[in-house]
């Protein structure tokens, strides 16, 4: 396999593709390269049918993935938009795809798009230390390519909308609970855990293990045009004034104010209704 990346390591091992998302400075964030290699990395296993399965993970024990990169993300905007959420579709897609199963193996925040990136993948095994849950509404991004689709599948509706309108996530004991990770191991067992996992693929048939995922995906793929539907709505999101807000507010560690941008549209109402009632009252005269 190819191994030459920038931002991700790749190691071959127990016949198992270890990806490591290798941006521990900022909790494993990703950027546009980030993704790219990912995606590349993934679909590069298909050139040696000898891999059983393919485990993704974080550099470092503070986090799986933080999500996206805001530095990156600031840039972004209806305009350019596809170059981002093609990026997160693409990767999305190539996992989802792939012949063999995919295992999130989660240690420390897997956090907003980080926390979908482990929804599109087949097993999760985390850590004690691991906390799981969407962000977007904490920083004015919509988690439309993955949370939407498959956490109401996963954890039923009620439980998917809290933790997307709250923003509320969960330590990896209550995940498991709920259903949202397979399994919660102590952390210095993670990767023991894990291997042991790989191990037990390795003995079964490759064959059926394509065809099943394949047969498992069935249902979930009819959901490939909520995907492109929401890629839209994430377009229409990026640069907006309520997103930079978002986003601004959580680097300058500081709470965005939101409030400000329901006020003004309030306003505007106002304005609308007031128009349409002097509109009214001159048919009346």
């Amino acid at each position: 396999m190819k191994t030459d990346y920038n931002e991700i390591l790749v190691e071959v091992k127990e016949s198992a593709a270890w990806i490591t998302i290798n941006r521990p400075e900022v909790r494993n964030a990703f950027r546009e390269q980030t993704l790219d290699e990912l995606r590349d990395a993934v679909l590069d296993t298909r050139n040696d049918p000898s891999i059983s399965c393919i485990v993704i993970t974080g550099a470092g024990d503070q986090a799986f993935s933080a999500g996206g990169d805001f530095y990156a993300m600031r840039r972004l905007n209806w305009v350019n938009a596809a170059h981002w959420n093609d990026r997160m579709l693409g990767l999305a897609m190539a996992i989802r795809g792939v012949a063999v199963p995919v295992i999130a193996m989660v240690n420390g925040w897997c956090m907003g798009g980080g926390h979908e990136l482990a929804l599109w993948c087949d097993l999760v095994i985390a850590s004690e230390n691991a906390v799981l849950g969407q962000t977007g509404a904490r920083v004015g991004a919509c988690p439309t390519v993955g949370a939407t689709q498959y956490l109401p599948r996963i954890v039923g509706e009620r439980i998917a909308r809290e933790m997307i309108f709250l923003a509320r996530s969960f330590k990896a004991e209550e995940a498991a609970k709920v259903g949202l990770i397979n399994k919660c191991v102590p952390q210095d067992k993670l990767y023991e855990e894990t291997l042991e996992w790989v191990k037990k693929i390795n003995s079964h048939s490759s064959q059926t293990l394509r065809q099943t995922k394949k047969s498992l995906n069935a249902e979930s793929d009819e959901l490939y045009a909520s995907w492109q539907h929401g890629m839209e709505l994430l377009a229409h999101v990026w640069g907006s004034e309520e997103s930079l807000e978002g986003m601004h507010a959580f680097l300058e560690k500081r709470k965005p104010d939101f409030q400000k941008f329901r006020q003004r549209n309030a306003e505007e109402v106002k304005d609308y209704l007031t128009g349409l009632n002097n509109d009214d009252n001159m048919k009346k005269a």
